[in-house]
């Protein structure tokens, strides 16, 4: 589980890095230091109009809410993440918070598989139903 945590915190790092990024850039484009770009200009669009910018969307979570609902839901997504960090390994997981779901899946079926002493590719999570 720790290669999903990983995995994760990697892909919501790299999210928030560009995030950071052309948030500066758009300001800096709307009070004229630096030229305002096509690009810019789509970003700046899509705040006014409470939608995810396409950069953004282009490396972030799938999801189809507005840009206010999106931003918190990528808060609380990165305070699970922040929790799982630093107090270990939650009771509950947030199955639709993860990045990518199908990682965390496949490693709950590797521990089950290691726990059991069985081969993961004769078990699925109908197993024990």
């Amino acid at each position: 589980m720790n290669t999903v945590l990983f995995q994760e915190c990697v892909r919501y790092n790299r999210m928030l890095a560009i995030m950071k990024v052309t948030l500066i850039a758009v300001q800096q484009a709307l009070v004229g230091e630096v030229v305002m770009s096509e690009e810019l200009e789509k970003m700046a669009t899509s705040i006014y109009d409470n939608q995810v910018p396409g950069m953004w969307a282009d490396k972030g979570f799938l999801s189809l809410k507005p840009l206010a609902s999106w931003i918190t839901d990528c808060n609380d997504r990165i305070s699970f993440l922040t929790d799982w960090y630093q107090n270990g390994t939650p009771n509950v997981y947030w199955i639709s918070g993860f990045f990518f779901p199908q990682a965390f899946l496949t490693g709950t079926l590797q521990n089950y598989a290691r726990k059991h002493v069985l081969a993961i590719d004769t078990i699925s999570f109908a197993h024990n139903l």
